[in-house]
């Protein structure tokens, strides 16, 4: 239940985060992708360490929650984040007409994260275990 409240809140964190940087409110943010902080890295996060409190930060389970922690935060800030670039790079080439498409789309841009999302997403998913267990 942390772990999926770590994630939630981290979402609706995302719209406040963005109006602090922009000065509007954008709901879309509660459910999109990429943003600060991570709500994956948040969740992974707090499932490991509530695994860690609960049967230790010695146990078997709490060793594969962490590596699985570990993947996912590696896919938010490296791949995910490289594919966003991407998108970016792509979409320009759309808009300038050099990338010409049969049926053209615009790709999403905000997909991974950056590190410091990450680490955000890291310290809320540990501020959520260690405030509720």
């Amino acid at each position: 239940m942390l772990a999926v409240g770590a994630s939630l809140s981290a979402q609706l964190l995302k719209v406040l985060t963005h109006l602090g940087s922009t000065g509007r409110w954008d709901w879309s943010r509660a459910w999109g992708a990429g943003g600060m902080p991570s709500s994956h890295s948040a969740m992974v996060t707090a499932l490991a360490t509530g695994l860690g409190y609960q049967h230790g930060f010695d146990s078997g389970l709490f060793a594969i929650a962490a590596v699985f922690a570990l993947i996912v935060l590696y896919d938010a800030m490296g791949i995910r984040h490289v594919v966003g670039q991407q998108g970016q790079f792509l979409n320009r080439l759309q808009n300038e007409g050099t990338l010409t498409s049969k049926r053209p789309e615009h790709l999403p841009e905000l997909v991974g994260h950056t590190f410091w999302e990450v680490l955000l997403g890291v310290a809320w998913g540990v501020a959520v275990v260690a405030l509720f267990y």
